[in-house]
């Protein structure tokens, strides 16, 4: 298991993510011993999607506009359909994206959440997973999409679904022990 016990992991969200998603990555990441922050576009406590209904809320213990990605070593964005798709829209939300994809540090996307990668221009020419719904909008953005568990390039994760969640966040646990990657900005 590499060791992420000095490192402070971001994780954006909004209403709609998809509970597992973000509750299982948040939790498995601060066992790790990471100090693991959620932020949401009002900084207060948002509600997951479960299934084929509306979870649990989560608590936030930030808002976007008041976080700087320098204080962060690695950010995990999960999916969820709802989610993904507000947060492709708020320019704080990709703001920042933009800058820890450009910083060269670990980002993880499971799901839906792709999407803000491709908002972001930053599938291009790498291989990624997505949720299969979106697997042309992730070709149409120059990615290579691959029907695997889990795919990385150059510190960028992705993965399909809940089910392939183990092995997502330990790819995501790895790279970002592995600190700055060498990448083309997004």
């Amino acid at each position: 298991m590499p060791d992420i016990s000095d490192k402070k992991i971001l994780i954006i969200a909004t209403n709609g993510f998809e509970q597992s998603e973000l509750e299982v990555p948040r939790d498995k990441l601060r066992e790790m011993g990471a100090e693991v922050h959620v932020a949401s576009p009002s900084g207060q406590p948002i509600k997951g999607w479960e299934e084929d209904d509306w979870g649990e809320e989560v608590p936030v213990d930030a808002k976007l506009s008041d976080v700087k990605s320098a204080d962060y070593d690695g950010l995990v964005l999960p999916g969820g359909q709802i989610n993904p798709d507000l947060l492709r829209v708020d320019d704080t939300a990709m703001g920042l994206i933009r800058e820890f994809l450009d910083s060269g540090k670990a980002v993880g996307a499971i799901c839906h959440a792709p999407w803000l990668l491709i908002e972001a221009d930053a599938v291009r020419g790498r291989e990624v997973t997505s949720f299969h719904s979106i697997r042309r909008d992730v070709e149409n953005a120059g990615g290579k999409w691959k029907d695997v568990e889990v795919a990385c390039e150059n510190g960028v994760v992705t993965s399909r679904n809940p089910g392939d969640l183990d092995a997502f966040v330990a790819k995501v646990a790895e790279e970002i022990a592995e600190g700055r990657h060498r990448r083309q900005a997004a």
